[in-house]
């Protein structure tokens, strides 16, 4: 302890002469611009601008008390040593700040996924939390790409039918404008269950998934951006509801979201507008056979 004190000592006692010596020290601030479209955006080099600084053409100066010279001077090494003897205090009686551990909301949220996962094995005793997880990751990625290319019938068999002609209709409106909204760069950065429950009739699980890509808005026939920018990316976080009916369980082999036979009757097949499948007529995308999409939303920051 009296080896660190005494380290304080001599480097205050530095930073006390170096000071005096000092009138001023140039600064620059500015503010992060985002893209209008909402959520934090990430690029490769920060994107920052002086029109917000808050430097003066004459360059910016630390607060009067740092500054040691002119009539202040011996204000300011009154108010400096004072700041040192309030450190010396502090490691004296080993006063340490109140500060949360960075990785707090982690914890949280992996435990809460732990809970999640023992809610669900208690009535499915075959769930693969794996399995599940890489399969929402999966759906996720083609949900943008199926938007950018301005087909949604491959997304029938993901979706429940009231998502399902949701989104059509909102893809429908770009359309209708000769516009695309490119999803492009797309990246999964981490999914975790995050709630199960029962309603009615139907199994709830939601999972949180957070994302990295780029979001902007085209001509489609120039491919002239209208709205956004090419180069920048935007992470948000999501959270995707999956309904099924009460009661069905996970057969092995059988836990993953992609449906490429139809469950009713086995056959190979192309699934209609109506969700149906061509052989039997099953409707295959309500939930009665496997977990379907039912709620797509991002969270607010």
């Amino acid at each position: 302890m009296k080896s660190k004190l005494k380290k304080i000592v001599i480097i205050s006692i530095l930073l006390l002469v170096i000071s005096c010596c000092t009138i001023s020290v140039k600064a620059d601030v500015g503010s992060f611009e985002s893209y209008d479209s909402g959520g934090s955006s990430w690029s490769g080099s920060d994107s920052w601008s002086s029109s917000g600084s808050w430097s003066s053409s004459g360059g910016s100066s630390f607060p009067g008390i740092l500054i040691f010279g002119g009539p202040y001077k011996f204000i300011s090494i009154i108010v400096y040593v004072l700041i040192i003897y309030a450190i010396y205090q502090m490691v004296k009686h080993k006063r340490k700040f109140n500060v949360p551990p960075i990785n707090q909301q982690t914890i949280d949220y992996n435990q809460r996924e732990q809970e999640t996962l023992s809610k669900i094995v208690q009535i499915d005793p075959l769930f693969n939390k794996e399995e599940f997880i890489a399969s929402a990751k999966t759906l996720f990625v083609r949900l943008q790409q199926a938007w950018t290319d301005r087909d949604w019938s491959v997304m029938r068999v993901f979706e429940t039918n009231e998502l399902f002609e949701q989104h059509k209709n909102q893809l429908q409106g770009y359309i209708n404008n000769n516009q695309i909204n490119v999803m492009d760069r797309i990246c999964v950065n981490y999914a975790q269950l995050f709630e199960f429950r029962q309603e009615g009739d139907k199994d709830i699980l939601v999972v949180r998934l957070n994302s990295r890509m780029s979001d902007y808005i085209i001509d489609a026939t120039s491919k002239k951006v209208l709205r956004g920018n090419k180069d920048i990316e935007y992470v948000n976080t999501y959270r995707l509801t999956f309904v099924r009916k009460k009661g069905l369980q996970t057969k092995e082999g059988t836990s993953k979201i992609n449906i490429t036979n139809c469950p009713n009757c086995g056959a190979p097949t192309q699934i209609t507008s109506a969700g149906e499948c061509e052989y039997c007529g099953s409707v295959i995308t309500t939930g009665e056979y496997n977990w379907v999409l039912s709620n797509l939303e991002r969270e607010r920051k």
